[in-house]
């Protein structure tokens, strides 16, 4: 009697293919060379400014001090804390504003039952596709009031079409048998939007708002146009006159002796960059949990 090995017998002692080792390996590689300028910059904010100005510095700190971090946060010269502040301030009002609007334009486009939905539609479109360019939109603003207005950082750009689309799309996969049934409940409207597609759209809500977060806090360009008073400048702007601009303040800094430690514009360029870098990488975890979870789960029942 002839017996023969099960299929997972035989498979379990089984070796990776030489193409999955190599697969492994460059992905590993690709990683590490993502990874390393983050590390770079972290380790040379970190360092003694000696260490760094001799090119010792590579992975890891030398010297570790926090010294640098200190400097720039209590330096009102260099408004990195007031552009720090300005920058948060700016992602979080401007977040719940974009996240607000495009919703709440979202749900009644996403209703068959509109009137004119398709036209509403191509109109969001046709903003989309023809960009007026800048100049047009500093004339605009500008007769608006947004010049040396923080609200040019949430108001003139915080609508986009292409979450809009994206929005519609997650709320039209929602059974029309929830609204149904709540109308039959005497809901209106606004009830079964807040009370039924809006918990139910935290996946849609989340994946928007990192979108919309990344946006106003990577913003150097609109600050650089509208904004003249220094107070108002994002961390991105003022990084951008750190590391590219011809100004004095950014280019003549002088090595400080603090604690020991000695701290260079490099060392300055580096803090700052962390700065400007972490604190959206704090939000994006949270708001990652959201992405991968069922559309309905528990909605429906069968």
């Amino acid at each position: 009697m002839s017996t023969t090995t099960p299929p997972a017998t035989r498979t379990r002692g089984r070796r990776p293919s030489v193409f999955a080792v190599v697969n492994s390996t460059v992905l590993v590689l690709i990683a590490l060379l993502c990874i390393y300028p983050f590390l770079y910059i972290l380790a040379v904010s970190l360092s003694d400014g000696r260490a760094v100005a001799s090119g010792s510095v590579h992975i890891l700190p030398e010297g570790f001090n926090i010294e640098t971090y200190t400097y720039i946060l209590t330096t009102p010269r260099l408004g990195i804390l007031r552009a720090l502040l300005n920058s948060v301030l700016y992602t979080v009002v401007g977040t719940l504003f974009s996240v607000a609007i495009t919703y709440l334009t979202a749900y009644p486009l996403s209703k068959t039952r509109l009137a004119g939905a398709k036209v509403i539609m191509l109109g969001f479109i046709a903003t989309w596709v023809f960009d007026a360019g800048i100049i047009p939109s500093y004339i605009v603003n500008s007769r608006l009031g947004f010049v040396d207005n923080w609200l040019v950082m949430v108001i003139p750009w915080g609508f986009n079409t292409f979450l809009l689309i994206i929005t519609i799309a997650f709320l039209r996969t929602i059974p029309n048998e929830l609204e149904e049934a709540a109308h039959l409940d005497g809901a209106n409207d606004f009830q079964v939007m807040r009370r039924i597609y809006f918990p139910l759209s935290r996946p849609v809500v989340a994946t928007i708002a990192v979108f919309y977060a990344v946006q106003i806090w990577n913003q150097f360009l609109v600050p650089l146009i509208y904004f003249q008073d220094d107070k108002l400048a994002p961390i991105q702007l003022v990084l951008y006159k750190l590391l590219l601009s011809g100004d004095k303040q950014a280019t003549t800094f002088e090595q400080i002796n603090v604690g020991g430690h000695v701290i260079i514009p490099q060392s300055i360029q580096a803090a700052t960059m962390i700065f400007a870098i972490v604190p959206i990488l704090c939000f994006y975890p949270y708001a990652q949990r959201y992405f991968s979870k069922g559309l309905l789960v528990g909605s429906v029942k069968g």
